[in-house]
């Protein structure tokens, strides 16, 4: 990170560089006491009063539950601009195998994702834009609750988020291990896939397994469908588009009971694609296949499928501007605008639905656990900090800049 020399957007950089150490320990507090979605109680409380410090103008709280919504005034608010950046604030689900001493506090429960980090980014953008104010407008800083499969972003939709706080555009930012420190990666279209889930319930006829004629062998009908979902992809996508279809999880009969064909199963699994043709193409394939094999066997075979986040489309010209605020405090060096999507899913997607704005990666690296996202042994690099609540911040300043003297 020191090596780096920082551009146009150092002035933020070197401002915030100075409180690093309270990011620092802010971030590491919120390690240890990780909270899942919409229980963000200890959390919010420590932002609320870490605002309260860096001398925000407006602090509203329960919005979307345990979501809070901070307000900065610039020196100028004649443009009438209002952006907003954005910052989950939950927890997985997750035991944590770290040592250090900040690891979670709770059993089962961890900042695998690096939200942590992410709420401590934007509290540093937040002092920055508080002390300085070197912008012509109101920034709207939210921290949201439940990202992690529970739609946190839509919940304050929901709740009039937009209603309230009506910016023009919104920004958000996630920590990405598979890039260097000191990078930034974004791309003007989709960023993250749309995430479905699906249930297969299948139902045939139990009996005893030496006598398997008696029966309809509901594994033998899970086993098709979990080969034949495959096909959906390599035989009904396009080459040129996007589609992964995984059966992540099997459940018939009891491992006790070795001799028992039992007389149901149930497969779970997830369908990512970009396209909503596409999602509507495998959402059909899947049921039709699996009715079809099902009735084959003479079994019955039910799909409830469910759509929980859409996919996350960055606004072309809010991704240009973001990728150029990124080049002001790098270097085009050390911008990808081309970044190469994930498969993965986020529900800052509903908020792009709503408003213009982008999605950018910050590099973090794997650190010396060399751990990916969502893993047991993950932590959050806070050599980063300085430079994701500069960016933050520089993001503000220069969509609304104040007129020259």
């Amino acid at each position: 990170m020191q090596s780096l020399r920082y551009k146009a957007g150092g002035r933020a950089f070197a401002h915030i560089a100075q409180f690093h150490p309270e990011l620092t320990a802010l971030r590491r507090d919120l390690h240890a006491h990780p909270e899942l979605g919409f229980e963000e109680i200890y959390t919010g409380n420590r932002v609320k009063e870490a605002l309260k410090v860096c001398g925000v103008d407006e602090i509203h709280d329960g919005i979307g539950r345990t979501g809070i919504v901070a307000v900065i005034r610039g020196r100028s608010t004649s443009s009438g601009s209002m952006v907003g950046l954005r910052a989950d604030m939950d927890a997985l689900p997750l035991a944590e195998h770290n040592d250090f001493s900040w690891k979670s506090c709770k059993p089962g429960l961890m900042h695998g994702c690096g939200h942590d980090g992410h709420t401590a980014m934007l509290v540093g953008a937040a002092r920055y834009l508080a002390e300085t104010r070197n912008f012509d407008g109101t920034a709207v800083l939210v921290f949201q609750p439940g990202e992690e499969g529970l739609a946190g972003a839509r919940v304050m939709m929901e709740d009039g988020l937009f209603d309230r706080f009506p910016v023009q555009s919104i920004y958000a930012m996630h920590n990405w291990p598979a890039m260097k420190p000191g990078t930034v990666g974004i791309n003007s279209g989709p960023m993250m896939a749309a995430a479905d889930r699906f249930t297969i319930e299948i139902t045939g006829r139990g009996g005893h397994g030496a006598h398997a004629y008696q029966t309809v062998d509901v594994l033998v009908v899970a086993a098709h469908i979990i080969t034949a979902a495959q096909s959906i992809v390599s035989r009904n996508v396009r080459p040129i588009e996007s589609a992964v279809v995984s059966i992540c999880a099997a459940h018939a009969g009891d491992l006790g009971a070795f001799s028992v064909l039992p007389g149901s199963a149930t497969l779970v699994g997830t369908v990512r694609t970009f396209d909503p043709v596409v999602q509507e193409m495998v959402e059909k394939r899947l049921k039709e296949l699996c009715n079809a094999i099902a009735l084959g066997f003479g079994a019955t075979a039910t799909v409830h499928y469910e759509r929980i986040y859409p996919a996350t489309i960055n606004s072309e010209s809010e991704a240009l501007f973001a990728g150029d605020v990124a080049e002001s405090l790098l270097g085009a060096d050390h911008v990808v605008r081309d970044l190469e999507p994930s498969m993965g899913a986020e529900d800052f997607a509903f908020m792009l639905q709503t408003r213009p704005g982008a999605y950018l990666r910050i590099g973090q690296g794997t650190g010396a656990s060399g751990s990916a996202l969502h893993n047991s042994r993950y932590d959050f690099n806070d050599d980063i900090l300085p430079l994701g609540a500069a960016l933050h911040a520089s993001l503000i300043e220069q969509a609304m800049p104040l007129a020259a003297a």
